[in-house]
């Protein structure tokens, strides 16, 4: 149960601060500012929760941990379960401060959530929302797996990936937002509703097929030593 909850409370803390930089300050900070606000958030959460769960805080991160044969099942979806909630209670949270401020509600703000098409900052398709997701989440996964498989880089893997979830997001923030993340792209689309809950389906399944080929990926390299 502790790893769970330790899941929970490191997507609450990504959600919250990664989507709120977005919502709240995105117009000061710009792409590169929100980015770090998401990279930092898995830095700091990786050296708190890391030796109690993974640090996780993203169900592609766990379907590719599972596929490579890292976790179980019943941990898996227990994972996703929590991750999912985490992220929800962090956008709670977040429409509630922001409903207490001048900014004009979360339908002005959009709780950070992810979009396509006039949801976009260039006006991606959602064909192409689907085929970014892929590319980055595979990434974004393959260095993950890469950087925990070795306890020679173990020290640095939490520095690592908040670096590498910085880099895909500051190509991906104009064009669909960045989720690489299903829990961090559901919980502000429940809350907001509408497009945003319409589009959701880009941001759980291009990260779930860019998790599952980064984890082939990961394996094969690994066949061929």
């Amino acid at each position: 149960m502790k790893k769970y909850t330790a899941e929970l409370l490191g997507t609450f803390v990504l959600t919250l601060f990664g989507c709120g930089s977005a919502a709240i300050a995105g117009a000061t900070l710009g792409t590169l500012g929100i980015a770090f606000a998401f990279g930092l958030s898995i830095v700091a959460m990786a050296y708190a929760i890391g030796d109690i769960s993974g640090c996780h805080i993203n169900p592609a991160v766990s379907l590719g941990v599972w596929m490579s044969g890292k976790m179980t099942a019943k941990d898996f979806w227990g994972y996703v379960l929590a991750q999912c909630v985490g992220a929800l209670l962090a956008a709670l949270v977040l429409a509630a401060i922001i409903n207490m401020t001048n900014l004009g509600g979360i339908s002005v703000t959009g709780l950070g959530a992810n979009g396509y098409g006039t949801a976009s900052a260039v006006g991606l398709s959602a064909c192409g929302a689907l085929i970014v997701e892929v590319i980055l989440t595979c990434i974004f996964v393959l260095t993950i797996l890469g950087v925990t498989s070795s306890e020679k880089t173990a020290a640095i893997a939490g520095l690592v990936i908040g670096l590498t979830l910085t880099f895909v997001h500051i190509m991906g923030i104009p064009l669909t937002g960045t989720s690489v993340n299903p829990a961090r792209s559901f919980g502000p689309a429940l809350v907001l509703g509408g497009q945003a809950l319409c589009q959701l389906w880009v941001f759980v399944v291009g990260p779930f097929i860019g998790a599952a080929l980064a984890a082939l990926i990961w394996k094969g390299f690994n066949k061929a030593k």
